[in-house]
């Protein structure tokens, strides 16, 4: 039985929390600030106990801390008399305990709807919203499950795998419309869970046509030292990929999906070798493909993988404008058109370059038109030794005059020798426009070994390049080449003076490419 305070009533009057002045708190902002709060009121002597410790309270504060244990365990009072049950509700009255008590609140009490995000932390208006949200949310994936259920037997009915009958089959055919309001369903309940739960939804997972698709995601080795880390997007649509090329499909949602990976990757080949094989399977038009494939190009001047597939489509689409001239020579038009604005943006991007060296032998433009196509663009930079090089091929690769197979560095006796005349007198003249642009300098040496001729025959030209070689007096040496002076060593040497082509490597290393001086005392070395 509980034992009786002498004068437990005065003594409660004095010290009890509910006998004080109530003082007046500002209303609770917060779920735990609320949930403290009721606490604080329905357990206004286990509130004091928490400010104060057990030590803090006094004899009748700690009596009713210890009758409170009946109101919270109330088998605990069926031990009792009546007698002494009577003295526990007198001394519980007299205390003012309230008879309904809440248990303390624990830590996110009100649950988390994200890693570390307290939901007790949101005010009442914003838990309300979210409970709202929950709601809409349940009741948006209620309908999806209804949807999914029908749209799962209509996938299978397309693969020939359903084991419905046609009746039924026909009464549950899911619409367009019903396949967009599933979409815009997806998208809704996507925004919801990113909301409260902070969850990131597939974005395939939003579109019902890929829910037939269980997509493989990357074997990534245990305990890997070095694991690649994937942006999310990139590894849920290789996921997708791997699932599509595991069952060999090739359809039009796939050819999107190969467009969604290239726009994160374009160097990925696998992707790119999927995609032509989809282009060959569907047959699709070449010029559209070609016309998308344009535009990527442009965003990724230096991607290898680009041209390949380039190539991979022109192989596969030329057969059939093979018979048509025009056809063909409307293609190389475009195509040239295209590679000129690819090379406005990067004039030596090697990639274009040797996709322009393909196209001409495939279409067969040797003619005048693809040769003075480049020459305007040598024309605008003499420097521009990649346009230099494709001359070079366009002029010695021909094989209206030319003998197949022949080497870039050996002579060939069917080029005729108007064309090797033409070719020195175009090296000449540019290499007149800028000397120390090397580009000419070698066009020349390799013309003169094509054509078989003696490099002495540009002898007098280079000459001219050069001033009092060798002279000791002050300022009388002028070099306005450093290439026609070594193309002079080469020529003393081939003719046996190899006197003055020593001198010309000398005066190379000494003063006109002190920067190679090593090189150049190797070819002296090496008369």
């Amino acid at each position: 039985m509980p034992p009786k305070s002498k004068g437990a009533s005065k003594a409660n009057k004095e010290t009890d929390p509910s006998s004080k002045q109530p003082t007046e708190l500002p209303p609770p902002r917060t779920l735990n600030e609320l949930s403290a709060l009721r606490y604080a009121r329905t357990n206004p002597y286990g509130k004091l106990r928490d400010e104060v410790g057990a030590e803090g309270l006094t004899d009748s504060q700690r009596h009713a801390v210890n009758n409170c244990q009946y109101l919270t365990h109330p088998d605990r009072a069926k031990g009792l008399s009546n007698k002494a049950t009577k003295e526990l509700w007198k001394q519980l009255g007299e205390a003012n305990v309230p008879l309904r008590s809440l248990p303390k609140p624990r830590h996110q009490h009100w649950g988390r709807h994200r890693p570390g995000w307290d939901v007790g932390e949101h005010t009442y208006d914003e838990y309300r919203s979210r409970t709202v949200k929950q709601l809409r949310l349940s009741r948006l994936a209620r309908e999806s499950e209804r949807f999914r259920d029908d749209w799962w037997e209509v996938l299978q009915d397309r693969k020939g795998r359903s084991t419905r009958s046609s009746t039924v089959a026909q009464a549950t055919e899911i619409t367009d419309e019903q396949l967009e309001q599933e979409r815009q369903r997806r998208q809704e309940m996507a925004a919801l869970k990113r909301d409260l739960h902070g969850e990131r939804t597939n974005p395939y997972a939003l579109d019902p046509e890929w829910d037939d698709v269980a997509p493989i995601p990357q074997a990534e080795p245990e305990h890997a030292l070095a694991a690649i880390a994937y942006p999310e997007d990139y590894a849920e649509a290789m996921a997708y990929l791997r699932a599509v090329m595991a069952s060999k499909e090739h359809s039009p949602r796939c050819l999107e999906l190969t467009e969604h990976i290239i726009s994160m990757n374009p160097a990925h080949y696998t992707v790119w070798l999927y995609r032509f094989a989809i282009v060959e399977a569907l047959n699709i038009s070449i010029p559209e493909e070609m016309a998308w494939l344009n535009a990527v190009s442009l965003e990724h001047l230096k991607n290898y993988q680009i041209w390949h597939h380039r190539q991979q489509l022109l192989d596969h689409y030329y057969p059939a404008i093979a018979t048509s001239a025009e056809d063909v020579a409307g293609l190389a038009a475009s195509e040239t058109a295209f590679l000129n604005k690819m090379l406005a943006q990067d004039t030596k991007n090697y990639h274009v370059w040797s996709y322009r060296q393909y196209l001409v032998r495939k279409l067969g433009m040797w003619g005048d038109t693809e040769r003075q196509s480049i020459e305007g663009m040598i024309d605008d930079d003499v420097r521009n030794n990649s346009a230099w090089s494709h001359r070079f091929f366009l002029v010695f690769s021909d094989p209206g005059y030319t003998t197949p197979g022949s080497h870039a560095t050996e002579h060939d006796p069917k080029i005729p020798s108007e064309i090797i005349d033409r070719e020195v007198e175009y090296a000449k003249l540019k290499a007149g426009l800028a000397p120390q642009n090397q580009s000419p300098w070698n066009y020349l040496r390799g013309v003169l070994v094509k054509g078989g001729r003696p490099l002495g025959e540009a002898r007098e030209f280079a000459e001219g390049f050069i001033k009092e070689l060798g002279s000791e007096a002050d300022n009388k040496e002028r070099v306005r080449s450093s290439h026609a002076l070594d193309l002079l060593a080469d020529i003393y040497k081939e003719a046996g003076d190899k006197e003055r082509a020593d001198l010309c490597l000398r005066r190379l290393g000494d003063k006109w490419d002190r920067i190679r001086k090593g090189y150049w005392e190797y070819r002296r070395r090496a008369l």
